[in-house]
């Protein structure tokens, strides 16, 4: 691995990478508790996370910004304040696409884990804060520093700010990681129905 290639600074994704861009988030959530969740089937899940995750994209790229490296290492969707409130404008921006491709029971699941993070979501990060929505490393980039670079970059925009910033994860092995930059864990609870426990996460800036 090229080191320039580790400390080169994160950029703003263009709309050319956003196809490739969703399905590398789609490779790095393949295993993620909360899209197998969502889509339990492996290859069903393989086939329709890059959707997902495009409109993921499309929405960050809307209303907040995706950060990237020059070789799409890996991703960073966030939004700003006053744009972090996003479930239900997503749910109107996705009805007609993935989700719907997922079947009924699949549909249900999706809406009811949108309620679910929007609700703790809402509960963790009170007033102006910033949203940091999906981080998402190339797995075979793994090791390399491209999250840690990533994540900084939002953070740099949350500091500049002094105001915090609010992500949430399922996957209980992220936990070490975000606290490494700062985060703590505001709240653990599980999804009724499910055994997707969801880890809120809060960076408060320096006092």
């Amino acid at each position: 691995m090229n080191m320039s290639r580790t400390l080169a600074e994160p950029i703003t994704l263009n709309a050319t990478q956003i196809k490739a861009a969703s399905h590398l988030l789609g490779k790095a959530f393949q295993d993620d508790p909360l899209m197998v969740y969502l889509i339990p089937d492996a290859g069903k899940r393989s086939r329709l996370l890059p959707s997902l995750f495009r409109v993921v994209a499309h929405y960050c790229q809307r209303y907040g910004t995706v950060y990237t490296t020059s070789d799409l290492d890996g991703l960073a969707c966030c939004l700003p304040p006053g744009q972090t409130q996003s479930t239900v404008r997503l749910v109107l921006t996705s009805l007609s696409g993935p989700p719907v491709q997922i079947g009924l029971a699949g549909l249900r699941r999706y809406m009811h884990a949108a309620r679910y993070l929007a609700e703790a979501h809402e509960r963790a990060a009170l007033g102006d804060h910033w949203y940091l929505w999906a981080l998402g490393i190339d797995p075979e980039q793994k090791g390399h520093g491209f999250g840690g670079k990533l994540l900084e970059t939002v953070l740099q925009q949350a500091r500049a700010q002094h105001l915090p910033c609010y992500l949430d994860t399922e996957n209980p092995r992220n936990i070490p990681f975000y606290q490494q930059h700062g985060f703590r864990q505001v709240s653990d609870a599980t999804i009724a129905g499910s055994d997707v426990h969801v880890y809120a996460m809060l960076w408060e800036p320096e006092k």
